[in-house]
């Protein structure tokens, strides 16, 4: 088990590395390590491509990937539901309806969309996409407080998502292409999107909850047992479900807020995860679920603009195709 941890920790450095190197622009390993140590680099357009545009991306990419990964992990544990995910409570739904409002609704009435105004527009979509999703995160809070069985949560949880889902039908129905075209990038999810300052700010924050999402291990182990178990060994079922699920949602709408509504990691790597540990020890998986997220995201971030294409994939469609057949592959052997 140290050895697969070990691995995991020298995949992720190189991983980060070729995200560095490779790309429309091949960069030469040895400038790109002389740019991170702060030597002078003879191309100053190497320099400015590697700190301006790939070292934020590598960045945001593997905070993004952890988070939604252990976010995944504690959804699919307090719901006893291995097709939980991220968005399983309507909080991704929740941030696309706060972007919709910005996006849509703000270019109907102003007649220009915010989009359009470069950094404050990202700026402003952020927080409209954070403010849905904690409005979101809120409800979803007080009602665990009240709501006793975990099924009836999730079904508030769905339903919030198809009326966000409706709500934007009815927004784009209004709005103009233009802004339609805008708003259906954003939900594309990239993580190109967070330049300049966000991304310190973005980093920063998933460095502080992803640890103390390490700290709900022991509740997450007594709720794999079952809620009448984890009761009988003195566990307060109520606390520890809103604790759980305030943390998992927290990290899903700082996620999606700054990359947009990125699918399939946060489902797919805690299974990863499971297969290469072969433990249901969160001790052991949450650590193992955040590292394997970084990695995968490195990985879809790498392959969405392979040498020899203009621009970038979509990055939800490179993390289905590339996370699907290797959550299956792990799975099946699992099973035989």
């Amino acid at each position: 088990m140290h050895t697969k941890f070990i691995i995991l920790l020298i995949a992720i450095p190189a991983l980060a590395l070729l995200n560095l190197a490779v790309g429309s622009v091949a960069i030469p390993f040895s400038d790109v390590i002389g740019i991170l140590s702060g030597q002078h680099s003879d191309s100053e357009v190497f320099t400015n491509i590697v700190l301006q545009t790939r070292l934020p991306q590598t960045m945001t990419a593997m905070a993004c990937g952890a988070g939604l990964a252990v976010a995944g992990l504690q959804m699919q544990t307090v719901f006893h539901n291995p097709l939980a995910g991220p968005s399983v409570l309507g909080v991704s739904s929740a941030a696309s309806l706060g972007v919709a409002f910005m996006v849509l609704l703000g270019g109907a009435i102003g007649g220009r969309a915010l989009s359009r105004f470069g950094l404050m527009g990202n700026t402003a979509l952020t927080v409209a996409a954070i403010a849905g999703a904690l409005a979101a995160m809120a409800l979803i809070v007080w009602l665990s407080q009240r709501v006793q069985g975990r099924a009836t949560l999730l079904i508030v949880g769905v339903l919030i998502g198809y009326i966000a889902t409706a709500v934007i039908g009815v927004l784009k129905y209004f709005s103009s292409e233009e802004d339609i075209r805008a708003y259906v990038i954003w939900g594309l999810g990239s993580f190109a999107r967070v330049t300049g300052g966000q991304v310190y700010v973005f980093v920063g924050l998933m460095a502080v909850l992803c640890p103390l999402a390490m700290l709900l291990a022991k509740p997450l182990n007594s709720l794999l047992l079952g809620e009448h178990y984890a009761a009988n060994l003195g566990l307060d079922i109520r606390r520890a479900r809103m604790l759980i699920i305030g943390s998992a949602g927290v990290l899903t709408a700082i996620a999606t807020a700054y990359c947009g509504p990125i699918m399939f990691l946060g489902l797919a790597v805690p299974h990863i995860a499971r297969g290469i540990f072969l433990t249901a020890d969160h001790r052991v998986l949450l650590p193992a679920t955040l590292l394997c997220g970084a990695g995968l995201a490195l990985v879809c971030n790498l392959i969405a603009r392979l040498p020899g294409m203009e621009g970038a994939l979509p990055i939800n469609s490179v993390t289905a195709l590339i996370g699907a057949p290797v959550a299956i592959a792990i799975l099946l052997r699992r099973k035989s």
